[in-house]
């Protein structure tokens, strides 16, 4: 498993939801990004989501192959989106790189709303 540390003491697993939470925190510091959202939309409608319930607005999926993190986020209304996006997943590569010591093999950002802040 990639979220497996091995070392001569022995081992460090860390879980889904923490790397999550650094995911999403490292998001937040993104200019253009409004918040995170929701993974799960109801009827169109995207739940902004506060700094305490981070990690339901990003999903880390871990096989033995495979590191993924999905971010779903709520972008500033006259922002390039690209550009937002692109600039999240550089710091959330780069941050996850420095906390834990391994890059993520993918890192996905699913915009659900635009809002002005």
């Amino acid at each position: 498993m990639k979220n497996i540390i091995k070392n001569s003491l022995g081992e460090i697993q860390i879980s889904k939801e923490v790397i999550a939470i650094i995911a999403g925190n490292a998001a937040l510091d993104c200019y253009g990004l409004v918040g995170m959202a929701s993974r799960k939309m109801s009827d169109g409608l995207t739940e902004l989501l506060g700094r305490e319930n981070l990690g339901k607005g990003v999903e880390v999926k871990i096989s033995d192959d495979m590191f993924t993190v999905d971010l779903y986020i709520i972008v500033q209304y006259g922002t390039k989106i690209h550009e937002v996006a692109h600039n999240i997943i550089e710091k959330v590569n780069f941050v996850l790189k420095n906390t834990l010591g391994f890059n993520p093999d993918k890192i996905n950002v699913i915009v659900h709303g635009v809002r002005t802040k």
